[in-house]
């Protein structure tokens, strides 16, 4: 009696020790998870496809870019280099290079830098081909050559171009040294011509050894993943900014010189990147893509056109009565897929070194288009396809955003339209995913199925070049994706989005993987969606969180900003609990955080200036642990229909609160961007007034137990209790495994201090006492993976002994651990 009355206290005092509790209903079977709840989404953009998946070197090796002869330039003496259409090799790739020389004591001839250079690693054999010809009777030495950066000579063959009758060149090069930024050249060394086309460099070492294939670790990476589907080609380049420049797949398949360029939908997209030498040559097309989700097990998904162009852009649109042959084209892309061999696209599928067909179930009709002319043309899509093929599932899509009011016009529409699958998109704030990991609890189960189509938390703000791929954003997806699982009876797919970039090269960033010519990585969010993927449950059990832990207290970062308008500010002071944190004079120029595309930020000790009148702007100050306090300074505009911003309360989960001056309809008004998606902030309070150019005016703004008071000239503008968000500390989510016998508890830790949970396996009987244990975590939740340290935030896994299926056991802080225990 003794020692049970013992153990009794011990327990007791064991579960009273702890922080928080995590309940697994073990005895209430919950509902199916999708079993293609994590997949994987490309865009040919970042340099994804040309530069990236590509095992291709040379950039434009058809010379069939507008600009001929970009990516080529002369070097040695001698040669004269131009672009010519005198007899090509076909009409579908007329354009060619033509190198004279009249001169055969020089050596001269043209360099190809590749995509940011050209990746050699050493020792691997590399396959050069082209096209050639001379003149007739002619026999022209040409060297090829590849060059280290250091302009050493890697490797070296010659080969002798005669006549003049185009015919095939092929040579093997085996570099003697490894260089990420190599060249190739092509010399010549007689007087006389050589015409040059389709030229290709490419390793041999492709994935699965696949001739002018892929690069094998990009492919490897997701392949480790075990996507259950893989979507492509996009995304925006499926629209295009205009139809002609839309993704057309007919386009993208057949022979190599018949396959049309088109320049890539993010050539130009950002001023921030500019990309003016990305096209799209589909050296990597649709055949492809259907052969690497076969490769990796996942279920294809090609996205299609649905007469119209990105609505960002032109928002070109197809007539009504001219969409017969963008339908026509998703039909025949399903007889490409799946049609017998004796059938017309079966038969292009075959001639491609495919017959078996590649069992296409999932077909997307626009990519995130929004309003009544998208649901005119879904409709006329859905009438044909579902009548001719059942088979294929349709996804349409409730618009860009996650909330709003195009997100709120399209879902009343896709339930009337009994759509299968609605795709929705959000880039938003890690507090965004975390407090949205309930998103899904209370929707509509008799309705479509959601697909989580593009979603990933941005550590700065959408679109901004300073995101990065940070351990907090991470957690965040994580905590997002537990929402998600626990909804696998209504949410059927997610796929974080985009899915790598170019580390030289990129124009949108975050990205789930990234890589240079050589190496890649994944980034944390990476082994996120790694976790979640090889730990799916098949049921759900119901899980409660009971979390003791105080909530966070307000306070965070401060800031000035504009909304379409240059502004300077003057004499910023902050103060919290009878100290000075801070003094204008006091100000460092390098850890103020400055935000803003096209912003213009000058930070020095007399002003803060911002002098683009256009845009949205910030510049934030100070700590994220500072409390609540009283934010004076003076502000004067200088241009612009819009006016100041003045920010506080700027949290390291991307919340904030903004008060804005004068706006572009003349209020000053009082927002909460706290959780928030950008695109749909809460306004507090809003009043009429305005901001007079080129006066100053004096700003407070106090901050007390979650009430704001701001003062504008002395007088009191908004006074509102801005309580924070409804964000918590602690995320689980229960499943069970039906073929390992193994209760999965996933558990997220999104906080800086570590956590002591009880886990209860209510009603669980163990069969076993050992409990397999994944952990993502760091120290610092602002730590990333780079090419230098692949692995620095990656998972790690133990196995540990639990006393039976109730037990505490210790959280890191920024973490995110999976437990797998075999139960009866």
């Amino acid at each position: 009696m003794r020692y049970w009355a013992f153990l009794s206290v011990l327990l007791a005092t064991s579960s009273w020790a702890a922080d928080a509790t995590v309940t697994v209903d073990c005895e209430s079977a919950g509902h199916e998870i999708s079993p293609q709840l994590v997949g994987v989404f490309f865009e040919d953009i970042n340099f994804g496809a040309d530069g990236g998946f590509s095992a291709e070197q040379v950039i434009n090796g058809s010379m069939e870019i507008p600009k001929s002869l970009l990516g080529w330039t002369r070097v040695g003496e001698g040669v004269e280099v131009q672009a010519s259409t005198d007899a090509g090799i076909k009409s579908a790739n007329p354009t060619f290079l033509r190198l004279t020389s009249d001169d055969s004591s020089q050596t001269g001839g043209v360099e190809n830098n590749g995509y940011r250079g050209i990746g050699l690693h050493q020792g691997e054999t590399y396959r050069f081909t082209a096209q050639a010809r001379s003149t007739a009777g002619a026999e022209i030495p040409l060297v090829v050559r590849l060059v280290g950066d250091d302009d050493q000579v890697l490797a070296e063959q010659t080969c002798a171009i005669r006549g003049s009758a185009w015919q095939p060149i092929e040579l093997m090069l085996t570099p003697s040294k490894t260089d990420a930024n190599a060249s190739l050249q092509l010399l010549m060394r007689n007087k006389g011509l050589v015409d040059l086309d389709l030229v290709s460099l490419c390793t041999t070492d492709t994935w699965k050894g696949h001739p002018h294939g892929l690069r094998k670790d990009l492919v490897q990476l997701l392949a480790d993943m075990k996507p259950a589907f893989f979507r492509f080609p996009g995304g925006c380049i499926v629209e295009g900014s205009e139809l002609k420049y839309r993704y057309q797949w007919k386009s993208t398949i057949g022979p190599r010189d018949e396959r049309r360029l088109i320049v890539n939908r993010w050539n130009t997209e950002f001023a921030h990147r500019p990309a003016p030498d990305y096209y799209q040559s589909f050296d990597v097309g649709f055949f492809e893509y259907f052969q690497l989700a076969e490769d990796i097990g996942a279920e294809p998904m090609p996205i299609i056109n649905c007469g119209m162009a990105c609505q960002f852009n032109s928002g070109e649109l197809v007539p009504l009565d001219q969409l017969e042959p963008y339908i026509q084209d998703a039909l025949d892309l399903i007889e490409f897929a799946n049609g017998p061999v004796t059938s017309e696209w079966g038969g292009r599928r075959a001639a491609m070194g495919h017959p078996e067909p590649f069992n296409l179930r999932l077909l997307g009709v626009g990519n995130e288009q929004w309003g009544p002319e998208y649901f005119e043309r879904y409709r006329r899509f859905a009438t044909v396809l579902e009548a001719r093929h059942p088979e294929v599932e349709l996804i349409s899509t409730s618009g860009p955003f996650p909330a709003g009011e195009r997100f709120d016009y399209a879902w009343p529409i896709l339930r009337e339209l009994k759509v299968p699958i609605v795709d929705e998109h959000c880039y938003a704030s890690p507090d965004w995913f975390m407090r949205e990991a309930t998103r899904y609890d209370n929707y509509d189960r008799s309705g479509p199925k959601v697909f989580m189509g593009e979603y990933a938390s941005q550590s700065v703000q959408l679109v901004s070049p300073l995101n990065r791929n940070t351990l907090r954003c991470a957690l965040a997806e994580a905590a997002f994706l537990t929402g998600i699982e626990r909804n696998g009876d209504i949410v059927d797919m997610s796929a974080y989005a985009p899915l790598m970039g170019h580390e030289q090269a990129w124009q949108w960033r975050p990205n789930l993987l990234w890589f240079d010519n050589l190496e890649s990585y994944g980034s944390p969010s990476y082994y996120t969606q790694l976790l979640f993927s090889h730990h799916l449950g098949d049921q759900t059990r119901p899980t409660e969180v009971s979390d003791s832990r105080p909530r966070q207290p307000f306070g965070g970062k401060i800031g000035v900003g504009s909304v379409d308008a240059s502004v300077e500010y003057r004499n910023i002071k902050y103060e919290s609990q009878g100290k000075v944190l801070f003094e204008q004079p006091e100000i460092d120029a390098n850890e103020v955080l400055q935000v803003g595309l096209g912003s213009r930020w000058l930070v020095a000790p007399e002003v803060v200036r911002q002098s683009n009148p256009s845009g949205y702007a910030r510049a934030m100050i100070g700590d994220y642990q500072w409390a609540e306090g009283t934010l004076t300074l003076e502000v004067r505009k200088l241009d612009g229909r819009g006016g100041p911003m003045i920010l506080f309360r700027n949290t390291d989960g991307g919340s904030r609160i903004e008060w804005n001056l004068g706006n572009a309809r003349g209020k000053h008004q009082l927002l909460s961007r706290q959780a928030t998606h950008w695109d749909v902030p809460v306004v507090a309070d809003e009043v009429d007034g305005r901001i007079d150019n080129g006066q100053w005016y004096e700003v407070r703004v106090e901050m007390s137990g979650g009430k704001v008071a701001c003062y504008l000239d002395g007088q009191m503008v908004h006074a509102c209790a801005m309580p924070g968000p409804e964000i918590p500390q602690l995320y689980a989510v229960g499943s069970y495994d039906n073929e390992s016998q193994e209760t999965i508890v996933k558990v997220v830790n999104p906080t800086a201090k570590p956590c002591e949970i009880e886990i209860d396996l209510s009603g669980a009987e163990l069969a076993s006492d050992q409990c397999t244990v994944i952990t993502l975590a760091s120290d610092d939740p602002e730590a990333e993976n780079s090419i230098a340290q692949p692995k620095q935030v990656a998972p790690t896994e133990s196995t540990e002994t639990v006393s039976g299926p109730r037990f505490t056991r210790e959280y890191p802080a920024w973490s995110f651990t999976v437990l797998r225990l075999k139960t009866k």
